[in-house]
């Protein structure tokens, strides 16, 4: 294979609100953090653990407004980009460094508005629809753990 290939693929959550920055001539870009999480069993002791990535992403443009206008803190996105390292000269004098995932194409998976009208509709949905069974104490046949 003589070509190279730069792609990342993400699922993960919301560190922090989209943080926007606007640039003359009109472009703007959004920065946010996104979390990935693995779990798995420590086998000596049966614990479980779970351990968090987070990623530096950034969208530009049309993409970075959609960001900013329907994403907030804990929100599930997909993404799709490429890494980008880029470096600075600090305050202070001192050079810094960071990569970044230039997101390319998202897709948002679940907000906090979808799952607020969600769960106010389940909870009515629940009631209205539940078969009761007066030989369980009343409670939703739904309910029964058999």
């Amino acid at each position: 294979m003589n070509g190279t290939l730069n792609k990342v693929m993400l699922i993960g959550h919301l560190g922090d609100d989209v943080k926007m920055h606007y640039f003359d001539g009109g472009n703007c870009i959004g920065r946010f953090q996104l979390a990935t999480n693995e779990v798995y069993i420590n086998k000596t002791t049966n614990e479980k653990i779970t351990s968090t990535e987070w990623h530096n992403l950034v969208v530009r443009n049309k993409a970075a407004e959609l960001c900013e206008k329907y994403l907030s803190k804990g929100d599930k996105i997909y993404v799709e980009g490429r890494l980008k390292s880029r470096q600075w000269q600090a305050e202070d004098g001192s050079t810094k460094y960071t990569t970044e995932i230039q997101v390319t194409e998202f897709t948002f998976l679940s907000t906090k508005k979808d799952n607020e009208n969600n769960k106010q509709n389940q909870n009515s949905e629940s009631v209205k629809n539940a078969n009761f069974d007066p030989q369980n104490n009343g409670l939703p046949v739904n309910d029964l753990p058999f």
